[in-house]
């Protein structure tokens, strides 16, 4: 378009803004009949005030998302840490959700060691372990193995008694590539409608493994296996037990079906309560670097693990800490 056309065009535009267009508008709303919420994320503020004003004593933190995950710094993981800095990062696991740590070498003894200091450990039945430590499970992709993860998920739902937490720590990562992204689940229940709340708060999941690892299963050890890990029902909204807040705890690639409900209404109310972990608002993303550590609340987060690094090499190693059952 040349200079004249454009100015011409311009000359002709009746401006019929006096004022922003979304200074008439509710503070959240809806797009279309989508469901999907468009504006302000206000349910997060008072948060968003309430971590920005945390101080610790053993370790420095710097925020990563609004109200989730935290880079925490001056303190060494592979140390025999007192007593009293264990409580301290249980307190900031709960408050930030997921935490992280840089330039934190740990061996598969250190790394079981430091595990151990908030609960048992599980060994996950349908992942390799660690040739050092059956404990840690094996994370090793490239060429010939794909990294899978990149769905929006809890760990270990389909167990009876799912894992409270996560230690994953990066052995070799790609420069470029391999982030992990974590959403905030407590704040994802805070911004549905009260009327979403209202349906979903006596409603239970059926979790199930064969869904992601079914395949794994020889065939002649499917009857056994069922019987060790049978499908499970948990609360589609749970509370947390050391925070007392409410999360969602659904993810797509674990649940079967909403218990009561007909397929077809089972499948849209999932379909809209899993969508809630994508919005970036409730979310933090992290970028890896050799020997960095996270350690994210199996309940309050859920985590996606970005595969955009095909075909370099991502090995990472998982310490996970039993929980408790999810309660309503």
């Amino acid at each position: 378009m040349s200079t004249t056309i454009r100015e011409a065009a311009n000359a002709s535009t009746e401006v019929f803004a006096k004022a922003d267009p979304a200074a008439k508008l509710p503070m959240q709303r809806l797009f279309n009949e989508s469901g999907i919420q468009m504006g302000p994320f206000v349910t997060m503020a008072e948060e968003r005030r309430m971590l920005g004003s945390r101080n610790w004593k053993h370790f420095r933190a710097k925020q990563l998302g609004v109200t989730v995950g935290a880079e925490l710094s001056g303190i060494d993981l592979t140390a025999e840490l007192p007593d009293a800095a264990i409580a301290e990062i249980r307190e900031a696991l709960h408050a930030y959700k997921v935490i992280f740590f840089r330039d934190q070498p740990l061996t598969p003894e250190s790394h079981v060691a430091f595990g151990s200091r908030f609960g048992e450990l599980e060994v996950h039945p349908f992942l390799p372990g660690s040739q050092a430590r059956p404990e840690l499970v094996r994370f090793e992709k490239g060429a010939d193995a794909g990294g899978y993860e990149n769905s929006w998920h809890h760990d270990v739902t389909w167990r009876a008694i799912p894992s409270m937490g996560a230690i994953l720590h990066a052995v070799q990562v790609p420069e470029l590539g391999g982030d992990t992204l974590f959403a905030d689940m407590c704040a994802a229940y805070d911004g549905l409608s009260d009327e979403v709340k209202e349906q979903i708060d006596s409603l239970s999941a059926v979790h199930d493994f064969m869904k992601s690892f079914g395949r794994t299963v020889p065939a002649d050890r499917m009857e056994e296996t069922r019987a060790k890990y049978p499908l499970v029902e948990h609360p589609v909204v749970c509370t947390h037990t050391g925070t007392g807040r409410k999360y969602l705890y659904v993810n797509r690639i674990f649940v079967d079906h909403i218990v009561g409900l007909e397929p077809e209404e089972s499948r849209q109310l999932l379909e809209h309560l899993c969508y809630q972990a994508t919005y970036p608002e409730y979310q933090c993303r992290f970028h890896w670097t050799n020997d960095a550590v996270a350690f994210w609340d199996n309940r309050a987060v859920q985590h996606y693990a970005a595969s955009d690094y095909y075909p370099e090499i991502r090995i990472m190693e998982r310490a996970s800490v039993v929980g408790d059952r999810p309660v309503r």
